[in-house]
Protein backbone atom coordinates (compact mmCIF):
# COMPACT_ATOMS: atom_id res chain seq x y z
CA UNK A 1 0.00 0.00 0.00
CA UNK A 2 1.34 3.63 -1.07
CA UNK A 3 2.80 5.23 1.92
CA UNK A 4 1.05 8.97 0.69
CA UNK A 5 -1.40 10.32 -2.28
CA UNK A 6 0.07 10.29 -5.22
CA UNK A 7 2.07 12.91 -7.05
CA UNK A 8 -0.49 12.99 -9.93
CA UNK A 9 -3.62 13.22 -7.61
CA UNK A 10 -1.58 15.67 -5.35
CA UNK A 11 -0.71 18.31 -8.05
CA UNK A 12 -4.23 18.31 -9.45
CA UNK A 13 -5.83 19.19 -6.03
CA UNK A 14 -2.97 21.70 -5.87
CA UNK A 15 -4.19 23.22 -9.41
CA UNK A 16 -8.30 22.90 -7.94
CA UNK A 17 -7.33 25.27 -5.19
CA UNK A 18 -4.79 27.33 -7.65
CA UNK A 19 -7.98 27.98 -9.27
CA UNK A 20 -10.40 28.70 -6.66
CA UNK A 21 -7.97 31.71 -6.30
CA UNK A 22 -7.88 32.30 -2.17
CA UNK A 23 -4.89 34.46 -2.25
CA UNK A 24 -6.69 37.28 -0.70
CA UNK A 25 -7.27 35.29 2.75
CA UNK A 26 -4.48 34.47 5.22
CA UNK A 27 -3.57 30.89 5.00
CA UNK A 28 -2.93 29.23 8.55
CA UNK A 29 0.93 28.01 9.11
CA UNK A 30 -0.80 24.41 8.41
CA UNK A 31 -3.28 25.29 5.54
CA UNK A 32 -1.13 22.67 2.65
CA UNK A 33 -2.52 22.52 -0.57
CA UNK A 34 0.86 22.76 -1.72
CA UNK A 35 2.90 20.45 -3.78
CA UNK A 36 5.62 20.09 -1.32
CA UNK A 37 3.32 18.66 1.07
CA UNK A 38 0.58 15.51 1.07
CA UNK A 39 -2.72 15.80 1.93
CA UNK A 40 -3.17 13.06 4.26
CA UNK A 41 -0.25 13.22 6.29
CA UNK A 42 0.18 16.78 6.70
CA UNK A 43 -3.36 17.35 7.21
CA UNK A 44 -4.04 19.93 4.56
CA UNK A 45 -7.32 22.31 5.50
CA UNK A 46 -10.30 20.85 5.21
CA UNK A 47 -9.62 17.40 3.71
CA UNK A 48 -10.07 14.00 5.64
CA UNK A 49 -8.52 10.50 4.04
CA UNK A 50 -9.64 7.11 4.27
CA UNK A 51 -8.31 5.74 7.83
CA UNK A 52 -6.74 2.26 6.22
CA UNK A 53 -5.38 4.11 2.51
CA UNK A 54 -3.97 7.78 2.03
CA UNK A 55 -6.36 8.49 -0.19
CA UNK A 56 -8.58 11.35 -0.14
CA UNK A 57 -11.77 10.92 1.14
CA UNK A 58 -13.72 14.54 1.77
CA UNK A 59 -13.24 17.68 1.18
CA UNK A 60 -14.48 20.34 3.38
CA UNK A 61 -13.80 24.21 2.85
CA UNK A 62 -17.30 25.84 3.70
CA UNK A 63 -16.96 29.83 4.64
CA UNK A 64 -13.13 30.25 3.36
CA UNK A 65 -13.93 33.37 1.18
CA UNK A 66 -12.78 30.59 -1.71
CA UNK A 67 -13.46 33.35 -4.60
CA UNK A 68 -12.71 31.55 -8.14
CA UNK A 69 -13.10 29.06 -10.59
CA UNK A 70 -14.59 25.63 -9.83
CA UNK A 71 -11.88 23.17 -11.39
CA UNK A 72 -14.10 19.90 -11.87
CA UNK A 73 -11.21 18.20 -13.95
CA UNK A 74 -8.47 19.03 -11.27
CA UNK A 75 -10.88 17.80 -8.76
CA UNK A 76 -11.94 14.22 -10.10
CA UNK A 77 -8.20 13.38 -10.37
CA UNK A 78 -9.15 11.93 -7.25
CA UNK A 79 -11.18 9.05 -8.63
CA UNK A 80 -11.79 7.99 -4.45
CA UNK A 81 -13.44 11.38 -3.12
CA UNK A 82 -17.11 10.98 -1.59
CA UNK A 83 -17.81 14.14 -0.17
CA UNK A 84 -17.57 17.77 -1.85
CA UNK A 85 -18.56 20.76 0.23
CA UNK A 86 -17.91 24.47 -0.40
CA UNK A 87 -21.14 25.94 1.00
CA UNK A 88 -20.91 29.67 1.51
CA UNK A 89 -17.94 30.92 -0.22
CA UNK A 90 -17.86 32.90 -3.72
CA UNK A 91 -17.19 30.64 -6.34
CA UNK A 92 -18.38 31.85 -9.94
CA UNK A 93 -18.66 30.60 -13.01
CA UNK A 94 -20.09 27.50 -14.00
CA UNK A 95 -20.32 23.74 -12.88
CA UNK A 96 -18.58 21.90 -15.51
CA UNK A 97 -19.81 18.55 -17.02
CA UNK A 98 -16.90 16.91 -15.62
CA UNK A 99 -17.89 16.72 -12.63
CA UNK A 100 -19.11 13.37 -13.51
CA UNK A 101 -15.47 11.63 -14.05
CA UNK A 102 -15.56 12.14 -9.78
CA UNK A 103 -18.15 8.90 -10.41
CA UNK A 104 -17.95 8.29 -6.15
CA UNK A 105 -19.22 11.16 -5.09
CA UNK A 106 -21.97 10.54 -2.51
CA UNK A 107 -22.49 14.53 -1.38
CA UNK A 108 -21.95 17.48 -3.39
CA UNK A 109 -23.05 21.06 -1.18
CA UNK A 110 -22.58 24.32 -3.27
CA UNK A 111 -24.97 26.18 -1.13
CA UNK A 112 -24.48 30.08 -0.97
CA UNK A 113 -22.06 30.49 -3.98
CA UNK A 114 -22.23 32.83 -7.24
CA UNK A 115 -22.53 30.18 -9.26
CA UNK A 116 -23.99 30.66 -13.27
CA UNK A 117 -25.16 28.95 -16.26
CA UNK A 118 -26.84 25.37 -16.48
CA UNK A 119 -26.80 22.34 -14.22
CA UNK A 120 -24.95 19.76 -16.20
CA UNK A 121 -26.63 16.84 -17.59
CA UNK A 122 -23.89 14.83 -16.60
CA UNK A 123 -24.98 14.76 -13.30
CA UNK A 124 -27.51 12.13 -13.91
CA UNK A 125 -24.46 9.88 -14.01
CA UNK A 126 -23.07 10.37 -10.52
CA UNK A 127 -25.04 7.18 -9.80
CA UNK A 128 -23.71 7.21 -5.70
CA UNK A 129 -24.86 10.49 -5.51
CA UNK A 130 -27.67 10.81 -2.09
CA UNK A 131 -26.83 14.57 -0.94
CA UNK A 132 -27.25 17.63 -3.66
CA UNK A 133 -27.61 21.18 -2.60
CA UNK A 134 -26.93 24.18 -4.91
CA UNK A 135 -29.34 26.52 -3.52
CA UNK A 136 -28.59 30.20 -3.63
CA UNK A 137 -26.69 30.78 -6.93
CA UNK A 138 -27.70 31.91 -10.01
CA UNK A 139 -28.20 28.04 -11.85
CA UNK A 140 -30.59 28.75 -14.67
CA UNK A 141 -32.15 26.32 -17.76
CA UNK A 142 -33.26 22.88 -17.03
CA UNK A 143 -32.84 20.57 -14.41
CA UNK A 144 -31.36 17.75 -15.08
CA UNK A 145 -32.71 14.22 -15.20
CA UNK A 146 -31.36 13.20 -12.07
CA UNK A 147 -34.31 11.60 -10.93
CA UNK A 148 -31.98 8.15 -12.71
CA UNK A 149 -29.85 8.13 -9.13
CA UNK A 150 -31.59 5.56 -7.46
CA UNK A 151 -30.19 6.35 -4.18
CA UNK A 152 -30.40 10.39 -4.12
CA UNK A 153 -31.95 11.59 -0.57
CA UNK A 154 -31.77 15.20 -0.92
CA UNK A 155 -32.25 18.02 -4.09
CA UNK A 156 -32.08 21.05 -2.77
CA UNK A 157 -32.26 23.98 -5.56
CA UNK A 158 -33.82 27.01 -4.13
CA UNK A 159 -33.04 30.74 -5.02
CA UNK A 160 -31.49 29.76 -8.45
CA UNK A 161 -33.12 30.65 -12.28
CA UNK A 162 -34.08 27.34 -13.18
CA UNK A 163 -36.91 26.57 -15.81
CA UNK A 164 -38.53 24.11 -17.54
CA UNK A 165 -40.39 21.36 -15.55
CA UNK A 166 -39.46 19.08 -12.49
CA UNK A 167 -38.24 15.65 -13.76
CA UNK A 168 -39.63 12.76 -11.58
CA UNK A 169 -37.92 12.12 -8.79
CA UNK A 170 -38.54 9.29 -6.84
CA UNK A 171 -40.29 10.61 -3.78
CA UNK A 172 -41.13 7.27 -1.84
CA UNK A 173 -37.26 7.80 -0.96
CA UNK A 174 -35.80 11.67 -1.59
CA UNK A 175 -35.94 13.31 2.24
CA UNK A 176 -35.09 16.56 1.52
CA UNK A 177 -36.68 18.56 -1.48
CA UNK A 178 -37.00 22.42 -2.20
CA UNK A 179 -36.98 24.20 -5.53
CA UNK A 180 -38.60 27.19 -4.44
CA UNK A 181 -37.85 30.66 -5.91
CA UNK A 182 -37.35 29.64 -9.04
CA UNK A 183 -38.90 29.69 -12.39
CA UNK A 184 -39.84 26.61 -12.71
CA UNK A 185 -43.35 25.68 -15.08
CA UNK A 186 -45.66 23.27 -15.11
CA UNK A 187 -47.68 20.43 -13.20
CA UNK A 188 -46.00 19.04 -10.06
CA UNK A 189 -45.28 15.46 -9.73
CA UNK A 190 -46.27 13.51 -7.62
CA UNK A 191 -44.74 13.49 -3.81
CA UNK A 192 -46.45 11.05 -2.84
CA UNK A 193 -47.18 13.57 0.52
CA UNK A 194 -43.64 13.94 1.38
CA UNK A 195 -43.45 17.76 0.68
CA UNK A 196 -45.73 20.46 0.84
CA UNK A 197 -45.79 23.82 -1.03
CA UNK A 198 -42.88 25.59 1.12
CA UNK A 199 -40.87 23.33 -1.25
CA UNK A 200 -42.21 24.41 -4.92
CA UNK A 201 -43.49 28.26 -4.01
CA UNK A 202 -42.06 31.49 -5.74
CA UNK A 203 -42.05 29.72 -8.88
CA UNK A 204 -45.37 30.81 -10.82
CA UNK A 205 -45.74 28.02 -13.57
CA UNK A 206 -46.09 25.24 -11.14
CA UNK A 207 -49.53 24.03 -11.06
CA UNK A 208 -51.45 20.90 -8.93
CA UNK A 209 -50.68 19.62 -5.65
CA UNK A 210 -49.77 20.35 -2.87
CA UNK A 211 -51.96 23.45 -2.33
CA UNK A 212 -51.54 25.07 -5.96
CA UNK A 213 -53.81 26.00 -8.56
CA UNK A 214 -55.78 23.12 -10.57
CA UNK A 215 -53.90 22.24 -13.91
CA UNK A 216 -56.36 22.84 -16.80
CA UNK A 217 -54.44 21.61 -19.50
CA UNK A 218 -54.46 17.85 -20.76
CA UNK A 219 -50.98 15.47 -21.24
CA UNK A 220 -50.24 15.44 -24.74
CA UNK A 221 -49.09 11.82 -25.62
CA UNK A 222 -47.65 13.28 -28.85
CA UNK A 223 -44.82 15.38 -27.09
CA UNK A 224 -42.48 14.41 -24.81
CA UNK A 225 -42.52 15.31 -21.18
CA UNK A 226 -39.85 18.19 -21.47
CA UNK A 227 -41.79 19.80 -24.34
CA UNK A 228 -45.24 19.58 -22.43
CA UNK A 229 -43.94 20.95 -19.21
CA UNK A 230 -42.06 24.04 -20.98
CA UNK A 231 -45.09 25.14 -23.56
CA UNK A 232 -46.74 24.80 -20.31
CA UNK A 233 -45.39 27.15 -18.54
CA UNK A 234 -45.05 29.94 -20.97
CA UNK A 235 -48.81 29.17 -21.28
CA UNK A 236 -49.20 30.19 -17.44
CA UNK A 237 -46.63 33.34 -17.80
CA UNK A 238 -48.36 34.27 -20.47
CA UNK A 239 -51.85 34.31 -18.73
CA UNK A 240 -50.40 35.93 -15.40
CA UNK A 241 -49.16 38.44 -17.63
CA UNK A 242 -52.63 39.65 -19.44
CA UNK A 243 -54.08 39.52 -16.10
CA UNK A 244 -51.97 41.77 -14.41
CA UNK A 245 -52.01 43.85 -17.69
CA UNK A 246 -56.19 43.56 -17.16
CA UNK A 247 -55.79 44.12 -13.79
CA UNK A 248 -53.88 47.74 -13.58
CA UNK A 249 -55.80 49.04 -16.23
CA UNK A 250 -59.42 48.24 -14.05
CA UNK A 251 -57.63 49.49 -10.86
CA UNK A 252 -56.62 52.88 -12.69
CA UNK A 253 -60.27 53.46 -13.53
CA UNK A 254 -61.34 52.79 -10.32
CA UNK A 255 -58.39 55.58 -8.80
CA UNK A 256 -59.35 57.84 -11.03
CA UNK A 257 -63.10 57.79 -10.29
CA UNK A 258 -63.03 56.97 -6.22
CA UNK A 259 -59.68 58.90 -5.67
CA UNK A 260 -61.09 60.98 -2.87
CA UNK A 261 -63.64 57.74 -1.06
CA UNK A 262 -60.86 55.43 -0.97
CA UNK A 263 -58.60 58.11 1.05
CA UNK A 264 -61.93 58.35 3.53
CA UNK A 265 -62.35 54.69 3.33
CA UNK A 266 -58.22 54.09 4.52
CA UNK A 267 -58.79 56.80 7.67
CA UNK A 268 -61.47 55.30 9.17
CA UNK A 269 -60.46 51.64 8.71
CA UNK A 270 -57.25 52.58 10.79
CA UNK A 271 -59.43 52.10 13.69
CA UNK A 272 -60.99 49.16 13.10
CA UNK A 273 -58.55 46.90 11.73
CA UNK A 274 -56.62 46.79 15.09
CA UNK A 275 -59.68 44.98 16.62
CA UNK A 276 -59.48 42.12 14.40
CA UNK A 277 -57.25 39.14 14.52
CA UNK A 278 -58.18 38.42 10.88
CA UNK A 279 -59.01 40.46 7.77
CA UNK A 280 -58.83 40.00 4.30
CA UNK A 281 -57.42 43.11 2.45
CA UNK A 282 -59.35 42.63 -0.67
CA UNK A 283 -63.51 43.15 -0.34
CA UNK A 284 -63.00 45.86 1.67
CA UNK A 285 -61.51 44.86 4.80
CA UNK A 286 -57.98 45.81 4.92
CA UNK A 287 -55.28 44.41 6.82
CA UNK A 288 -52.91 46.73 9.54
CA UNK A 289 -50.61 47.16 6.74
CA UNK A 290 -52.14 48.09 4.07
CA UNK A 291 -53.80 51.75 5.78
CA UNK A 292 -51.04 54.18 6.02
CA UNK A 293 -49.29 53.21 3.05
CA UNK A 294 -52.24 54.19 1.09
CA UNK A 295 -52.47 57.29 2.48
CA UNK A 296 -48.67 57.77 1.12
CA UNK A 297 -49.51 57.38 -2.07
CA UNK A 298 -46.45 58.39 -4.48
CA UNK A 299 -44.43 56.75 -2.00
CA UNK A 300 -46.34 53.75 -2.24
CA UNK A 301 -43.19 51.69 -4.18
CA UNK A 302 -41.81 47.88 -3.06
CA UNK A 303 -38.28 46.62 -3.36
CA UNK A 304 -38.02 43.62 -4.43
CA UNK A 305 -34.53 41.73 -2.89
CA UNK A 306 -34.97 38.00 -3.32
CA UNK A 307 -35.08 36.78 -6.74
CA UNK A 308 -36.35 37.00 -9.84
CA UNK A 309 -39.29 35.43 -9.25
CA UNK A 310 -40.26 38.08 -6.96
CA UNK A 311 -39.63 41.28 -9.38
CA UNK A 312 -43.27 41.09 -10.61
CA UNK A 313 -44.31 41.61 -6.97
CA UNK A 314 -45.95 44.97 -6.62
CA UNK A 315 -47.02 46.74 -3.31
CA UNK A 316 -50.37 46.46 -4.59
CA UNK A 317 -50.51 42.73 -4.97
CA UNK A 318 -49.91 42.93 -1.09
CA UNK A 319 -53.03 45.15 -0.61
CA UNK A 320 -54.91 42.90 -2.21
CA UNK A 321 -54.59 39.86 -1.07
CA UNK A 322 -56.61 38.07 1.81
CA UNK A 323 -54.41 38.47 4.82
CA UNK A 324 -54.63 36.67 8.35
CA UNK A 325 -53.02 38.44 11.49
CA UNK A 326 -50.43 35.04 13.00
CA UNK A 327 -48.59 36.82 15.70
CA UNK A 328 -47.64 40.11 17.25
CA UNK A 329 -44.22 40.84 18.99
CA UNK A 330 -42.09 43.70 20.45
CA UNK A 331 -41.53 44.45 16.54
CA UNK A 332 -44.41 44.88 15.19
CA UNK A 333 -47.20 42.48 13.86
CA UNK A 334 -46.67 39.33 11.29
CA UNK A 335 -49.07 38.28 8.69
CA UNK A 336 -49.72 35.52 6.30
CA UNK A 337 -50.66 37.06 2.76
CA UNK A 338 -51.43 34.87 0.02
CA UNK A 339 -50.80 35.73 -3.86
CA UNK A 340 -52.89 34.00 -5.38
CA UNK A 341 -51.80 35.79 -8.88
CA UNK A 342 -48.00 34.24 -8.50
CA UNK A 343 -49.39 31.26 -6.85
CA UNK A 344 -47.11 32.23 -3.52
CA UNK A 345 -48.12 32.51 0.54
CA UNK A 346 -46.03 35.31 1.95
CA UNK A 347 -45.23 36.20 5.46
CA UNK A 348 -45.49 40.26 5.67
CA UNK A 349 -44.16 42.06 8.76
CA UNK A 350 -45.46 45.44 9.94
CA UNK A 351 -42.35 46.94 12.28
CA UNK A 352 -43.19 49.54 14.57
CA UNK A 353 -41.11 51.65 16.49
CA UNK A 354 -38.90 52.86 14.14
CA UNK A 355 -38.19 56.22 13.46
CA UNK A 356 -35.54 56.50 10.82
CA UNK A 357 -35.18 57.21 7.14
CA UNK A 358 -36.33 55.62 4.09
CA UNK A 359 -32.44 55.85 2.91
CA UNK A 360 -31.61 54.70 6.14
CA UNK A 361 -33.98 51.88 6.39
CA UNK A 362 -32.77 50.83 3.00
CA UNK A 363 -29.19 50.90 2.88
CA UNK A 364 -29.76 48.31 6.32
CA UNK A 365 -32.01 46.12 4.00
CA UNK A 366 -29.80 46.38 1.42
CA UNK A 367 -26.36 45.59 3.43
CA UNK A 368 -28.52 42.80 5.29
CA UNK A 369 -29.30 41.67 1.51
CA UNK A 370 -26.11 40.97 0.60
CA UNK A 371 -24.99 38.20 3.23
CA UNK A 372 -27.20 34.71 2.84
CA UNK A 373 -26.74 32.29 5.02
CA UNK A 374 -28.43 28.88 4.00
CA UNK A 375 -29.79 29.39 7.22
CA UNK A 376 -30.92 32.68 7.45
CA UNK A 377 -34.50 33.34 5.97
CA UNK A 378 -33.43 35.98 3.48
CA UNK A 379 -36.20 39.16 2.59
CA UNK A 380 -37.95 38.55 -0.40
CA UNK A 381 -39.22 42.46 -0.28
CA UNK A 382 -39.39 45.42 1.84
CA UNK A 383 -41.20 48.60 1.85
CA UNK A 384 -40.45 51.80 3.21
CA UNK A 385 -42.80 55.15 4.19
CA UNK A 386 -42.73 57.90 6.64
CA UNK A 387 -45.47 56.00 8.62
CA UNK A 388 -44.75 52.62 7.25
CA UNK A 389 -42.24 50.08 7.21
CA UNK A 390 -42.85 46.43 5.94
CA UNK A 391 -40.55 43.58 5.65
CA UNK A 392 -41.73 40.05 2.90
CA UNK A 393 -40.37 37.09 3.54
CA UNK A 394 -41.32 33.16 2.44
CA UNK A 395 -44.08 32.12 4.51
CA UNK A 396 -43.11 28.92 6.26
CA UNK A 397 -45.46 26.22 6.75
CA UNK A 398 -43.06 24.81 9.80
CA UNK A 399 -43.57 25.05 13.20
CA UNK A 400 -40.91 27.15 15.36
CA UNK A 401 -38.08 25.78 18.00
CA UNK A 402 -40.62 27.22 20.53
CA UNK A 403 -43.64 25.54 19.64
CA UNK A 404 -41.01 22.32 19.63
CA UNK A 405 -39.70 22.58 23.06
CA UNK A 406 -43.02 24.36 24.44
CA UNK A 407 -46.06 23.34 22.75
CA UNK A 408 -46.58 19.98 24.03
CA UNK A 409 -47.37 18.47 20.58
CA UNK A 410 -48.01 14.74 20.67
CA UNK A 411 -44.84 14.05 17.67
CA UNK A 412 -41.68 12.39 17.88
CA UNK A 413 -39.65 12.83 20.75
CA UNK A 414 -37.03 15.94 20.35
CA UNK A 415 -33.78 13.97 21.37
CA UNK A 416 -30.50 14.86 22.38
CA UNK A 417 -28.58 14.83 19.05
CA UNK A 418 -31.18 16.80 17.05
CA UNK A 419 -31.21 19.72 19.74
CA UNK A 420 -27.36 19.78 19.80
CA UNK A 421 -27.32 19.51 15.92
CA UNK A 422 -29.78 22.75 16.15
CA UNK A 423 -27.22 24.45 18.52
CA UNK A 424 -24.13 24.24 16.69
CA UNK A 425 -26.28 25.13 13.07
CA UNK A 426 -27.60 28.48 14.48
CA UNK A 427 -24.61 29.19 16.49
CA UNK A 428 -22.79 28.89 12.81
CA UNK A 429 -25.30 31.06 11.01
CA UNK A 430 -25.27 33.48 13.64
CA UNK A 431 -21.41 33.94 13.45
CA UNK A 432 -21.54 34.35 9.99
CA UNK A 433 -23.93 36.69 10.19
CA UNK A 434 -21.77 38.58 12.56
CA UNK A 435 -18.70 38.56 11.17
CA UNK A 436 -19.99 39.56 7.52
CA UNK A 437 -22.12 42.29 9.41
CA UNK A 438 -19.83 43.90 12.06
CA UNK A 439 -18.46 46.91 10.13
CA UNK A 440 -22.57 47.79 9.29
CA UNK A 441 -23.56 47.58 12.53
CA UNK A 442 -25.97 45.39 12.55
CA UNK A 443 -27.12 42.28 15.19
CA UNK A 444 -30.19 40.08 14.65
CA UNK A 445 -31.76 41.99 17.81
CA UNK A 446 -34.55 39.57 18.42
CA UNK A 447 -32.86 36.16 18.55
CA UNK A 448 -35.63 33.51 20.68
CA UNK A 449 -36.59 30.23 20.23
CA UNK A 450 -40.08 31.16 18.09
CA UNK A 451 -37.49 33.15 15.54
CA UNK A 452 -36.21 29.87 14.93
CA UNK A 453 -38.54 27.94 12.10
CA UNK A 454 -37.51 24.48 11.27
CA UNK A 455 -38.08 22.46 8.49
CA UNK A 456 -39.96 19.23 9.73
CA UNK A 457 -38.60 16.67 7.12
CA UNK A 458 -35.08 17.66 8.00
CA UNK A 459 -35.42 19.34 11.57
CA UNK A 460 -32.87 22.14 9.70
CA UNK A 461 -33.19 25.12 11.75
CA UNK A 462 -33.79 28.60 10.02
CA UNK A 463 -33.07 31.75 11.47
CA UNK A 464 -35.87 34.28 10.84
CA UNK A 465 -36.20 38.22 11.31
CA UNK A 466 -32.35 38.71 11.27
CA UNK A 467 -31.52 42.56 11.64
CA UNK A 468 -35.01 43.92 13.18
CA UNK A 469 -33.47 45.05 15.76
CA UNK A 470 -35.31 48.63 16.90
CA UNK A 471 -32.85 51.45 15.94
CA UNK A 472 -33.04 53.74 19.58
CA UNK A 473 -33.02 57.38 19.60
CA UNK A 474 -29.90 58.66 20.90
CA UNK A 475 -31.43 59.67 23.70
CA UNK A 476 -28.40 58.87 26.30
CA UNK A 477 -26.87 61.51 28.31
CA UNK A 478 -23.63 63.61 26.95
CA UNK A 479 -21.53 61.94 29.97
CA UNK A 480 -22.43 58.73 28.96
CA UNK A 481 -21.61 58.61 25.26
CA UNK A 482 -18.43 60.32 26.39
CA UNK A 483 -17.56 57.50 28.74
CA UNK A 484 -17.99 55.25 26.22
CA UNK A 485 -16.73 54.41 23.03
CA UNK A 486 -18.12 53.63 19.85
CA UNK A 487 -16.78 50.63 19.10
CA UNK A 488 -17.57 49.29 22.37
CA UNK A 489 -21.14 50.16 21.84
CA UNK A 490 -20.92 48.46 18.23
CA UNK A 491 -19.47 45.22 20.11
CA UNK A 492 -22.53 45.40 23.07
CA UNK A 493 -24.93 45.17 20.51
CA UNK A 494 -23.82 41.75 19.10
CA UNK A 495 -22.90 40.83 22.56
CA UNK A 496 -26.78 40.83 23.27
CA UNK A 497 -27.49 38.60 20.33
CA UNK A 498 -24.72 36.12 22.19
CA UNK A 499 -26.97 36.60 25.62
CA UNK A 500 -30.13 35.14 23.72
CA UNK A 501 -28.13 32.29 22.54
CA UNK A 502 -27.54 31.28 25.82
CA UNK A 503 -31.12 31.44 26.63
CA UNK A 504 -31.51 29.55 23.58
CA UNK A 505 -29.14 27.32 25.06
CA UNK A 506 -30.94 26.96 28.35
CA UNK A 507 -34.40 26.26 26.48
CA UNK A 508 -32.80 23.19 24.60
CA UNK A 509 -31.36 21.84 27.76
CA UNK A 510 -33.87 22.23 30.54
CA UNK A 511 -37.28 22.01 28.42
CA UNK A 512 -38.44 25.36 30.47
CA UNK A 513 -39.70 28.50 29.20
CA UNK A 514 -37.07 31.30 30.31
CA UNK A 515 -38.13 34.42 31.69
CA UNK A 516 -36.98 37.61 28.88
CA UNK A 517 -34.06 38.04 31.02
CA UNK A 518 -32.88 34.66 32.09
CA UNK A 519 -31.83 35.87 35.59
CA UNK A 520 -33.90 33.31 37.97
CA UNK A 521 -33.17 30.64 35.65
CA UNK A 522 -29.59 31.32 35.37
CA UNK A 523 -29.34 31.29 39.56
CA UNK A 524 -30.88 27.85 39.70
CA UNK A 525 -28.82 26.49 37.25
CA UNK A 526 -25.68 28.14 38.92
CA UNK A 527 -26.47 27.07 41.91
CA UNK A 528 -27.41 23.43 40.59
CA UNK A 529 -24.21 23.39 39.66
CA UNK A 530 -22.45 24.16 42.63
CA UNK A 531 -24.04 22.18 44.78
CA UNK A 532 -23.41 18.76 42.43
CA UNK A 533 -26.99 18.32 41.21
CA UNK A 534 -26.66 19.41 37.74
CA UNK A 535 -28.47 16.36 36.97
CA UNK A 536 -31.87 17.90 38.06
CA UNK A 537 -31.19 20.92 35.82
CA UNK A 538 -32.12 18.91 32.44
CA UNK A 539 -35.05 17.90 30.28
CA UNK A 540 -36.65 14.53 32.09
CA UNK A 541 -36.43 13.89 28.62
CA UNK A 542 -33.19 13.72 28.05
CA UNK A 543 -32.30 12.21 30.98
CA UNK A 544 -34.49 9.36 30.02
CA UNK A 545 -33.04 8.78 26.49
CA UNK A 546 -29.83 8.18 28.06
CA UNK A 547 -27.83 11.42 26.33
CA UNK A 548 -24.60 12.08 26.71
CA UNK A 549 -24.39 13.81 30.38
CA UNK A 550 -20.80 14.99 29.54
CA UNK A 551 -21.73 17.21 26.67
CA UNK A 552 -24.92 18.05 28.27
CA UNK A 553 -22.55 19.73 31.12
CA UNK A 554 -20.41 21.12 28.42
CA UNK A 555 -23.17 22.62 26.46
CA UNK A 556 -24.44 24.21 29.57
CA UNK A 557 -21.14 25.73 30.94
CA UNK A 558 -21.48 27.69 27.29
CA UNK A 559 -24.89 28.65 28.05
CA UNK A 560 -23.70 30.59 31.29
CA UNK A 561 -20.77 32.16 29.69
CA UNK A 562 -22.93 33.19 26.94
CA UNK A 563 -25.36 35.03 29.50
CA UNK A 564 -23.33 36.39 31.51
CA UNK A 565 -24.15 39.84 33.34
CA UNK A 566 -21.44 41.39 31.70
CA UNK A 567 -21.07 42.15 28.02
CA UNK A 568 -17.41 42.04 28.02
CA UNK A 569 -16.96 38.59 29.49
CA UNK A 570 -19.63 36.82 26.78
CA UNK A 571 -17.46 35.23 24.19
CA UNK A 572 -18.07 35.88 20.23
CA UNK A 573 -20.54 33.77 18.92
CA UNK A 574 -17.36 32.54 16.96
CA UNK A 575 -16.29 31.67 19.78
CA UNK A 576 -19.33 30.02 20.96
CA UNK A 577 -19.22 28.17 17.51
CA UNK A 578 -15.83 26.59 17.92
CA UNK A 579 -17.41 25.71 21.29
CA UNK A 580 -20.27 23.94 20.29
CA UNK A 581 -19.05 22.38 17.28
CA UNK A 582 -16.19 21.25 19.43
CA UNK A 583 -19.00 19.74 21.99
CA UNK A 584 -20.89 18.15 18.85
CA UNK A 585 -17.99 16.62 18.59
CA UNK A 586 -17.02 18.30 14.25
Amino acid sequence: MASAETMEVREAMVQFMQKLSPQNIQREPNFGWNSSSDPCEDKWKGVTCYVDSPRIKKIILDEENLTGLFDAASLCANRALLVLSLNSNNIFGMLPEQISACTHLTHIYLSGNNFSGDLPGSLSSLSDLKRFDVSRNGFYGVIPDMARISGLLTFRAEINRLSGGIPQFDFSKIQDFNVSCNNLGGEIPDVKGRFNETSFLGNPGLCGKPKFNACTHETNKGRTLQDYLMYSGYAVIGLLIVCLVGFKLIMKCKSQQKNDASTKDSQTGMVSSTSSESKSIGGGNRSEFSITSVESGKDSSLTVLCSPVYEGLKFEDLLRAPAVLIGRGKNGSLYKVTISELGVILAVKRIKGWDVSKDEFTKRMEAIDQVKHPNVSPVVAFYCSRQEKLLVYEFQETGSLFQLLHGHENGEPFNWESRLDIAATVADALAFMHERLQTAGIPHGNLKSSNILLNKESMEPLISEYGLAVINNQDDSHSSQMERSQDDERNDIFKADVYNFGVILLELLTGELVPDNGYDLAAWIDSAIREEWTVEVFDKSLVSEGANAEKMVNLLQVALECISSSAEMRPSMSEVAHLVNSIKGI
